[in-house]
Formats: structure tokens, sequence, C-alpha cells
């Protein structure tokens, strides 16, 4: 796993955003493949997530994931869920010791949160849509109603698929610069008429910032560019893969 110099400088938290290596998965899953919406084997997937759960120093069923649906939507986890019965949002938070918080991701922006003062940890699944639609603010207010301050949050944001590899069409365009017209500077012309390229990291930086998150923070790595240690939906539509594994991020308190 990968760990974020800004998180790690924090007492009491363990964190990692997980690439696909070191897991039991093979094939297009190779090998740390934690998603449970693939056609991966499930035992092979239970035993990924149970390594990411131990790697965090909590119990093997103590990786609380939601079912994600590209909404702005937050729980707040009091302990894990059974496999398969999390909840439909795309951020949770907690201030339990003893369950690691996460995301599942494959090109979209893993973002961990921490506010180590307060003792209060969040993670959210930021794709184009959920960032749009306002899941880092709802996740930055989730956190204050368990005691957290915008100025005490530290956020992170993982691996993601950058502006190199993200073209869009113009209705995705139009969409962004009919809400702000000042977001139309996060695309750049593409080689391909009528087509742009999307900042994804650079909204997300955006929206972290409006959102009051005074300390904040970006790995800087591409899915899409790195595929020894990302998984990427796109590249796999691009290549005409029958499926593809999914990365997790996730953070726990210690």
């Amino acid at each position: 796993m990968i760990r974020s110099p800004l998180l790690s400088e924090l007492p009491g938290i363990a964190h990692g955003f997980f690439t696909r290596e070191g897991g039991v998965s093979d094939g297009l899953y190779a090998s740390l493949n934690i998603g449970l919406g693939s056609a991966d084997a499930r035992d092979k997937v239970l035993e990924n997530r149970g390594r990411v759960a131990t790697a965090l120093g909590v119990a093997a069923d103590a990786l609380a994931l939601p079912y994600q649906v590209h909404s702005p939507d937050v729980a707040v986890v009091e302990e894990a869920w059974a496999l398969g019965e999390g909840p439909k949002v795309d951020a949770v938070v907690t201030a339990r010791v003893g369950v690691a918080i996460g995301v599942a991701t494959a090109d979209c922006g893993p973002i961990l949160f921490a506010d180590a003062s307060a003792r209060v940890v969040g993670a959210a699944h930021a794709g184009w849509q959920g960032a749009f639609k306002g899941v880092i603010e709802a996740t930055v207010a989730a956190m204050e109603e368990l005691g957290a301050t915008r100025d005490g949050i530290v956020a992170v944001l993982g691996p993601t698929i950058s502006a190199a590899a993200y073209e869009v069409g113009p209705e995705f365009v139009a969409r962004f610069v009919e809400r702000d017209p000042t977001w139309e500077r996060f695309f750049a012309p593409s080689p391909r008429a009528g087509h742009a390229m999307f900042d994804l990291p650079a909204f997300v930086a955006l929206r972290l910032a409006e959102a009051g998150v005074a300390r904040r923070g970006d790995l800087g790595l591409c899915t899409y560019a790195d595929e020894a240690r990302f998984f990427s939906y796109r590249r796999t539509t691009h290549r005409r893969e029958p499926d593809y594994g999914r990365l997790v991020s996730a953070i726990a308190l210690r």
C-alpha cells in the first residue's frame, strides 16, 4: 500500500491507498482485487479484503466499504456490516476504533480524511459525479457532526485517472460549464475534434478547498498510466476486456 506523508504524520491514524499488488487473485484481477461486484472468485476477494483489514490493524471482518452509487451521500459507521449489506452511499465516516472504513475505485478519486485531534476519519469515492454533486462537502459536514473541524481535517487524494488519460465529450464539458463557467479551466483540448481532456484531480482539489479543508494533499498517481500498480476501468474499456479489478483506499483509528 501507499501511504501519504500528510496522513502518516498524524498520531493514532492508520491508512493506506492500496495498489493491486499483494493479493491472491489472478488473471484480470491480479492480485489484490477487493471488488465483490467483479466476476472474480468470491473467496479470493474475501481473502484480499481480509489482508487489507489486517494491514490496517483491525479484524479481518472489520473493513467497512459501502455499496457505491456515484452519489453525494454519506454514512456514519458504528461497526462493520455483513458483506453485501453496506449502505448505498459514496462516503463513510467514523469515530470508532476497531473498524476500518474505505472506498473502492478503478479511476475515480479516493479521498481519505482525518482529524487526529477530534479522532474522526472519513473516506470518499469522488468520481466526476460525486465531486460534481457534492460528496466532498457532505463528507466534511458528516465529520463535523462527529466533532471534527474544517481547520483540523487533513484530506488526501489517492491514485486517480489523470487529465492525460481522461478524454470526455462535448456534453460532459457543457454540464460543467453550465454549472459554473469558471470550471472550463479543468478542460484542455483533446487530439480528437469536439472532445476535451478533463482534469479530475484538479477539480477534486477545488472542491476540497471550497469545502474549507485547510490541509490537502494529492499523491499525483495515475491509475490509467500505471498498469503494474493500479486497476483502471477506462484502460479495461479501451482494451475491450470483460472485467476489471477494484482498488481500495482505507483508514482507521488506532
